[in-house]
């Protein structure tokens, strides 16, 4: 095929997984490659490792806040909205929102609630362990991320449940299964607001300290959050912290079910359940790309970016660069260093990696403990998605745990 047949705009070319031939065929002949659009002006896709790098730690040329981060052209008055959303500012306004939440996601923060994520995932994994089956995305992958932020978050447990079927509408929303009009989206994000506002209120005047009444009482510049950033900002909190991780636990374990020798060494050795991850890590990142927009004319190998336009930055592809990783398409669990860009680099380097990393181990800990022999137990169902990488659906099988009399 030839590169102009080429396109990650289609959500459905990713319907069977992550097109990597296509990426590989772009390092190759076509690192800094123009992508037309079917209703858009077109986008630049960065696909090798160091150039992404480059654009992420550059701001100032390629900015977030300028046309968001998703590939779709959005108009001025949807644009106003987007920038509320920290994922979609630019410094020194970014630096500013970040630095709010920024200390509940510390290292040390993370270490003292371990314990904690302990015994949320060894209760997930009791609840499946015995019947020998599940499904696994929603009784286990998604969980686990979903009781920690909304604990972080101070969200009641009755309403946990409402928060993960809004967040499904917001990410999934090139999927038919999850949106049936355009509209979907803009509702779903409307409930959360309105369920924001409600918790608003409720902590108003708590000195409970969680993620919510630090949005509510930390002040930038000496004024408080309006309600458009507060609201914008617990929205990212919600989807950003219970989506993303269960995406990389449910990749994970279709990786180790595909990778049954990797399993059996994690059986044998947990100790390697840290590097195991950042394996599947890098294998199965949970965002497919980014997009910035450039500030100014500029070049990247040669080619010239003109101002204005869009410029797309592709994880899985930068994952799998040849100049970078030793044979990048084989799934190995010892692979050190393993410097992914997962997590993303620089300004909007992912927040809560510490907190995903230390869910992603504890709960691939307990899942080689306790089950055993697992198998597929029908298709795998992936999310109709060029933006996240995502799994709707993976029943799995399993040797039934048995309780000691």
């Amino acid at each position: 095929m030839s590169l102009t047949e080429i396109d990650l705009s289609n959500p459905d070319h990713f319907i069977e997984g992550v097109p990597h031939h296509w990426f590989k065929r772009l390092r190759a002949e076509s690192p800094v490659h123009w992508n037309p659009e079917p209703d858009g002006p077109g986008f630049w896709c960065i696909t090798k490792y160091h150039d992404l790098k480059h654009v992420s730690r550059t701001p100032q040329i390629f900015s977030s806040a300028r046309g968001g981060t998703n590939i779709p052209t959005q108009p001025e008055e949807a644009l106003v909205r987007l920038r509320a959303l920290m994922l979609n500012m630019d410094p020194p306004q970014h630096v500013k929102f970040r630095r709010i939440v920024q200390r509940g996601f510390t290292p040390r923060m993370i270490d003292q609630l371990e314990p904690h994520i302990r015994e949320l995932a060894t209760r997930i994994i009791d609840r499946v362990a015995a019947k020998g089956e599940c499904e696994f995305v929603e009784e286990v992958a998604a969980e686990l991320p979903l009781q920690v932020i909304c604990e972080l978050m101070g969200v009641p447990q009755e309403d946990r449940h409402l928060l993960f079927e809004l967040t499904n509408k917001l990410i999934g929303f090139d999927d038919p299964e999850f949106q049936t009009s355009e509209e979907d989206a803009g509702v779903a994000a409307a409930q959360v607001f309105g369920y924001a506002n409600q918790l608003g209120k409720r902590y108003a005047g708590s000195t409970e300290e969680n993620l919510t009444t630090k949005l509510l009482h930390t002040e930038i510049d000496g004024e408080k959050l309006n309600e458009l950033e507060y609201c914008s900002f617990f929205m990212l909190l919600l989807a950003a912290g219970n989506e993303t991780t269960r995406t990389v636990t449910t990749q994970g374990m279709r990786l180790l079910i595909e990778h049954p020798d990797a399993l059996q060494q994690l059986v044998e050795n947990p100790s390697l359940v840290p590097s195991a991850v950042e394996e599947i890590l890098r294998h199965a990142p949970a965002v497919h790309y980014f997009r910035r927009t450039a500030n100014q004319d500029t070049e990247i190998r040669g080619q010239k970016i003109r101002e204005g336009e869009k410029v797309t930055l592709w994880y899985p592809s930068a994952n799998y660069d040849e100049e970078v990783f030793d044979e990048p398409e084989r799934f190995d669990i010892h692979r050190s260093p393993n410097e992914h860009l997962s997590f993303g680099i620089g300004e909007h380097f992912c927040l809560g990696a510490s907190l995903a990393r230390s869910e992603l181990y504890i709960i691939f800990d307990e899942i080689i403990k306790r089950i055993r022999n697992p198998e597929f137990a029908g298709p795998v169902r992936r999310l109709r998605s060029n933006f996240i990488n995502g799994v709707k659906e993976m029943r799995i099988k399993f040797t039934p745990e048995t309780t000691q009399a």
